[in-house]
């Protein structure tokens, strides 16, 4: 079934209190993507950031970011005072996050909550069925707040490899603290699926995000380095990356440990069944990061300063996904393919059955045979007109070479219309197209130049800042996406008399003129 939905980071949501979160502004940016006409709202991983604030570099795979959660709900159950939250300072922009405010005001006022907080048999049955991740979880968060925040590699031998005694010592000494980071993912956990019920109530079904890789500084490297090509110290023997290309001569060193694939095979791929069934908690579809990481991983010595002496190895392939299906289930995910691949990425890709990723801006930098162009689709696919990693569409056009927009121009066939519009232009060629799956930023839907671009890869300090201010999806907006989306038959069904009522598809308005003369 053709489909539409829109890209938006829960970071980027408005909210009064310096961060998207699960506010009543989710419920509202719920109702106009239904009044859009859309099925499908993708964000991006949901786990609890730390240096870098990368949402694909989280403390945990399992867990959720303490940032997200809505402060009014807690006012209003009595856990904080409003005048305790408005005391403090969450940055001057609602454009930008100030993630280093952010740090000191949340954690404040989320102590001051738990303080209020009495345990009760919702929260106990949480803490029981979330034990297998939780507890890992929370003992690594209060261990690192001992340690003043040091990377967990650096800590001492003791509580490096989880010494029996010293973990004893550790969950005595910080055991407020560790009932704090339960209390933390118990608000997260119950105020997101809350907000996915919504929305699944009202036909929208939920894209997430899983990085391929966990981070070298998380609950789920330290608690089980046999799952990662570790030595007997804890010390990662080698990492992942990318190889030197086009875009970089020396490739891109990510730092994160590798799978040691044969011991996740001894064990049944247990704890990749485990953390696909809590994505599958928390989402609908998932989109899987890094796909072609399967099918072969590039490998890095440990310690070396760029990847340029990385090699291939090859990855677990099709069995994993045998693996997890058997135990869940059909899933449905969605492949990011993007990068270099070969034959065995493809095969990979055709044998799991799984729709992989198109993205617009790559369809014209060399002539008509780019296999990114829309003629070149098949319908098991989602198309994108950009994501998270890549310029606004209106900054690209802006910065690409004369002949890279003289052909979107004449591909587009935007001749006569102002370059301002290329947004839009991208948004008909990806809801027109034959893909399944039409996924819209909505950077793009805002028409963002490049002061809405969420990320630069491999640069650190001015990423994952972006967020959309209260007002800014307007009713014209919204009325320009439906009615492409009414158009292409992406339309999320509703009532008939709704879709009469709403996008005046079968009356001679105006609005509706007004709109189609613009696209």
């Amino acid at each position: 079934m053709r489909a539409s939905g829109v890209l938006l980071p829960i970071s980027s949501l408005p909210s009064r209190y310096g961060i998207g979160c699960f506010s009543r502004d989710a419920y509202d940016f719920i109702d106009q993507l239904v009044k859009a006409g859309q099925s499908k709202w993708q964000v991006l991983p949901l786990g609890p950031t730390g240096y870098g604030d990368s949402p694909y570099q989280p403390f945990s795979t399992f867990a959720g970011n303490p940032y997200f959660i809505d402060l009014e709900t807690l006012i209003e159950e009595g856990l904080l005072k409003r005048e305790e939250c408005e005391c403090c300072d969450w940055g001057g922009s609602q454009r930008y996050v100030d993630y280093e405010k952010m740090y000191m005001s949340r954690f404040k006022v989320l102590h001051q909550a738990f303080e209020r907080f009495e345990e009760n048999e919702e929260f106990q049955a949480f803490v029981k069925k979330e034990a297998d991740w939780l507890e890992d979880y929370c003992l690594f968060m209060a261990i690192k707040n001992d340690q003043q925040g040091a990377l967990w590699t650096g800590w001492s031998e003791n509580l490096r490899t989880r010494d029996d005694k010293t973990m004893k010592e550790m969950q005595s000494k910080l055991e407020k603290e560790i009932q704090f980071y339960r209390f933390v993912q118990y608000e997260f956990d119950r105020q997101w699926k809350k907000i996915k019920a919504y929305a699944n109530q009202q036909g929208i079904t939920i894209i997430g995000d899983l990085p391929i890789y966990v981070a070298i500084d998380s609950a789920d490297a330290w608690a089980n380095p046999k799952l990662f090509q570790m030595d007997e110290a804890c010390v990662p023997k080698a990492v992942a990356g990318c190889p030197p290309d086009a875009f970089s001569e020396t490739g891109q060193l990510w730092g994160n440990p590798l799978y040691d694939w044969k011991y996740h095979k001894q064990s049944g791929y247990r704890w990749w069944i485990r953390r696909m069934r809590r994505s599958f908690e928390l989402y609908d579809t998932v989109r899987i990061d890094h796909f072609r990481g399967f099918s072969d991983y590039y490998s890095i010595p440990a310690g070396d300063d760029t990847a340029e002496h990385g090699h291939w190895e090859p990855g677990p392939g099709i069995e994993l996904f045998r693996a997890m299906e058997k135990e869940l289930g059909e899933m449905d995910v969605i492949a990011e393919d993007l990068g270099t691949l070969d034959d065995r990425v493809f095969d990979l890709l055709e044998e799991s059955g799984y729709p992989g990723m198109k993205v617009l801006q790559f369809a014209f930098d060399s002539g008509p045979s780019n296999f990114y162009l829309p003629h070149h689709y098949a319908r098991n696919c989602v198309v994108y007109t950009g994501t998270h990693d890549n310029d606004t569409t209106k900054s690209w056009y802006y910065t690409m070479p004369d002949w890279v927009r003289e052909f979107s121009k004449a591909y587009l066939n935007n001749y006569d219309r102002p370059w301002e519009d290329i947004s839009w232009d991208f948004i008909r060629a990806a809801e027109a197209s034959v893909a399944d799956l039409a996924v819209i930023p909505m950077w793009d839907l805002l028409c963002c130049g490049n002061e809405g671009r969420m990320n630069h890869p491999s640069t650190l300090g001015n990423n994952w800042k972006w967020r959309m201010e209260k007002g800014d999806f307007r009713e014209d907006i919204i009325g320009r996406l439906r009615w492409l989306t009414d158009t292409f038959q992406r339309t999320l069904q509703v009532p008939e008399e709704n879709v009469e009522a709403e996008t005046g598809e079968n009356l001679e308005s105006e609005e509706s003129a007004e709109i189609s003369e613009k696209l």
